[in-house]
């Protein structure tokens, strides 16, 4: 008998069907009005911390920017800037390619925990993951919601199957299922797998669940690098 692979049982069984359940158009108002006003509360209450980030890491590199803007993929494939605070040298995209042989998880992401391009501000506010602040500017401009499946790079969509592709359904998130359970010790099946578990579970009570997990993450040490 011939092998089956899962890709291949999962198309026979209609397994590619949509995750994304039709939501009540009053959910969908909800959850922006939500967005919206959570992104302003953190923008104003967190400003001291963004201004004094922004001056270290202009205080390590003068020469360098205090943001990193890169090319992400939204909902339904749609691509868009992300912004970020630099945690890296100035160069490191251009560095990337001499690394991908050291990738330490599994699937279509790269992680390295002792990425040289990291600098020693870097390592802080990654540690704490207060480089992704400067993403409240992308909820403001609907680009991001503040839960959702991460926004991949677009080298990674292109490997992926259909099946990753339902992750892609909605709209992508600051923080997530995925980024409380585990982060950097979860490889990019099981990603893809609470990041669907989040879209079919989606409400604005788990919601509410995940940023207090992800606050409480911000405020001790986790295992992002």
């Amino acid at each position: 008998m011939q092998n089956v692979t899962k890709e291949e049982q999962l198309i026979e069984t209609s397994a590619y069907v949509s995750v994304s359940a039709p939501k009540h158009a009053l959910f969908l108002v909800t959850k922006r009005t939500m967005d919206i006003l959570g992104a302003l509360f953190g923008i104003v209450i967190l400003l001291p911390v963004l201004v004094l980030v922004a001056l270290l890491i202009k205080l390590e590199d003068p020469k360098g920017p205090v943001l990193f803007k890169q090319q992400r993929v939204g909902r339904n494939g749609k691509p868009f800037n992300m912004y970020k605070f630099r945690s890296m040298v100035a160069n490191a995209e251009e560095l990337l390619e001499q690394l991908l042989d050291k990738n330490e998880v599994n699937g279509n992401m790269f992680k390295m925990k002792e990425d040289p391009r990291i600098t020693a501000i870097g390592k802080l506010i990654r540690k704490t993951s207060l480089d992704e602040l400067p993403q409240l500017f992308n909820v403001l401009k609907g680009e991001m919601s503040l839960v959702g499946p991460r926004p991949p790079l677009p080298r990674e969509v292109q490997k992926y199957t259909a099946y990753h592709w339902k992750r892609l359904e909605i709209t992508p998130g600051c923080t997530g299922l995925w980024q409380v359970s585990g982060r950097n010790s979860v490889g990019f099946e099981e990603m893809v797998e609470l990041d669907l578990e989040y879209i079919r579970r989606r409400s604005l009570l788990y919601d509410v669940k995940i940023i207090f997990k992800t606050v409480w993450i911000l405020i001790r040490p986790n295992d992002a690098y």
